[in-house]
């Protein structure tokens, strides 16, 4: 029957066909939005805020809001950057919910995707995106270490996904400069903060930059990623649910490294 990841890819390599046919216009004013920029001039918790509507975990978790008025309100409550989930069949997300944020916000934009060819990245780039994901577990090595030179080579930055040591061997082989502990287990979508406290440590071995991805809910949980070395958290299920995303999101953006 296989896991959650397994069946995402399946279908994922069902649309590699259609996304080919599609036609791919270059912008040679493109402006570039660095992220990992933004990390390196920081001395505050640095927030990707997400707009998803579902997960293969949660079900739906606000299926019918704006993309462009979230996006807006994240920009203006003081999110660093702003991730789209652009995984129709399971996140009924979609590319043109990424474009339709491009058009209104000036933030760096990250595509939440299962990358698994080069045509999803040019796809995502023609969207909008300044970053790509790239998953570790959903990936050979050397797969990973092609897309990931691929994005590269297109002028975009790109979070390497890791949850275990296996993974992040291999993003290790891609000379990854940023990237993200899934608290998530793709496999069983379990979440644990235990696995970023693991891994970070090993990850700053690399000089690489981190981000805490999955399962932030409080300021607490903000300050226990912290404390373990992150450079940055994204946030998506907390900050689609709030009731005051304002004061959500700031109270999330804690100085680097200070203990409450």
């Amino acid at each position: 029957m296989g896991t959650i990841l397994d069946r995402i890819i399946d279908v994922k390599k069902t649309e590699l066909d259609y996304l080919r046919g599609l036609e791919l216009i270059n912008d040679p004013d493109r402006i570039r939005r660095s992220f990992i920029d933004k990390i390196r001039q920081a001395n505050e918790m640095k927030i990707i805020a997400e707009f998803k509507r579902a997960s293969p975990s949660k079900g739906d978790i606000n299926p019918n809001l704006n993309p462009q008025d979230q996006a807006q309100l994240y920009a203006k409550f003081g999110a660093d950057a702003i991730s789209v989930l652009t995984d129709t069949t399971f996140f009924k997300g979609s590319f043109a919910d990424l474009q339709a944020v491009r058009k209104v916000v000036d933030l760096p934009i990250l595509c939440k995707d299962f990358m698994i060819d080069k045509i999803q990245i040019d796809i995502a780039k023609q969207a909008g995106a300044d970053l790509i994901l790239l998953i570790a577990a959903a990936l050979e090595e050397q797969q990973l270490v092609e897309l990931y030179h691929y994005a590269i080579s297109k002028n975009l930055e790109v979070l390497v996904e890791i949850h275990d040591e296996e993974d992040l061997k291999k993003a290790n082989s891609a000379k990854a400069r940023l990237i993200g502990i899934n608290n998530r287990n793709l496999k069983t979508f379990e979440v644990n903060l235990e696995t970023f406290e693991h891994l970070a440590p090993l990850v700053k071995q690399t000089g690489a930059f981190i981000i805490s991805e999955s399962g932030i809910k409080s300021v607490s949980d903000v300050n226990r990623v912290n404390q373990a070395g992150a450079n940055g958290i994204l946030v998506g299920e907390t900050f689609m649910t709030s009731e005051n995303l304002k004061e959500t999101i700031q109270q999330l953006k804690l100085p680097t490294r200070t203990v409450i």
